[in-house]
């Protein structure tokens, strides 16, 4: 099948869902990935934190299907935000994935204690203007972490990866990229072991339309703009979670599937005031 796409602030197109692969490993990883693709899945989600890059290049190389029809992304860890650094640590990443470039590359956490994610972003500058990666964003950054790097580097991030799902819906973040021009994407896009599948309203949408509750959850992401990247290392539910752009929610159903959101409804205490990663 064919995934939509959005347009990003750089004028590169990236789909509309992906694949994301925490935490899975080794050939677990390789087997899932090399499935999603060949599902139809052109997005895949990987980072240094994670461990699975070697895998996931593996995965893409096995799958056919070439290399100009994916979108990689990979993501910065925080022990690595130091300008030199971050420049070496990109040129690993891509050495692990066996790619000459990345499709988009984030900085994983902004880590404010160690207060060097505008160093790190600086490198990212670069590395795009070197042509090792193409788009370039961050995940879990906060409007006062946005506003300090654009401030700096005049560069908008493409995109902002947070966590998103129906109980912790970030309608103020939400806002905040649609007024900076970043694209929003979401991990745990389901909400793990609080999915809201048993929801009046989630369930409701699911028998009207004929599907699960877990697709509602994901097309819900697309009513919203947000770019989800589920995970699942069954093929089958791999395509489940692909097939959610030929219905649609109504109004009154994304309303009461943000309205589920609660102010604790993050899955872990992952406020990037204060979370940090290395």
């Amino acid at each position: 099948m064919t995934t939509p796409t959005h347009e990003l602030n750089d004028g590169r197109s990236i789909p509309a869902i992906g694949f994301g692969t925490y935490p899975l490993q080794g050939s677990e990883a390789v087997e899932a990935v090399v499935s999603a693709v060949r599902l139809g899945y052109r997005l895949v989600d990987t980072a240094v934190n994670y461990d699975n890059e070697a895998s996931v290049g593996d995965a893409i190389a096995r799958s056919g299907v070439a290399r100009e029809e994916l979108f990689v992304t990979s993501k910065l860890p925080g022990r690595h935000h130091a300008y030199d650094e971050a420049i070496a640590s990109t040129e690993a990443s891509l050495e692990r994935l066996g790619l000459d470039y990345l499709d988009l590359h984030l900085i994983h956490w902004p880590n404010p204690s160690v207060d060097l994610y505008v160093e790190a972003w600086r490198a990212l500058v670069t590395l795009r203007e070197r042509g090792l990666v193409r788009s370039i964003g961050v995940s879990n950054f906060t409007r006062a972490h946005l506003e300090r790097i654009i401030d700096d580097s005049g560069v908008v991030p493409a995109v902002n990866q947070l966590e998103l799902h129906p109980r912790f819906p970030q309608e103020e973040m939400r806002a905040t990229h649609a007024e900076l021009g970043i694209r929003t994407e979401a991990w745990s896009p389901l909400g793990k072991r609080d999915a809201p599948y048993d929801e009046p309203v989630v369930a409701a949408a699911a028998e009207r339309l004929g599907v699960t509750p877990a697709q509602v959850v994901l097309r819900w992401h697309v009513e919203l703009g947000s770019l989800p990247i589920p995970k699942s290392a069954t093929p089958s539910r791999q395509a489940e979670n692909l097939d959610v752009f030929g219905f649609s929610l109504t109004p009154e159903e994304v309303a009461g599937i943000t309205g589920l959101g609660r102010p604790d409804g993050r899955l872990f205490g992952g406020d990037p005031d204060v979370h940090e990663e290395m």
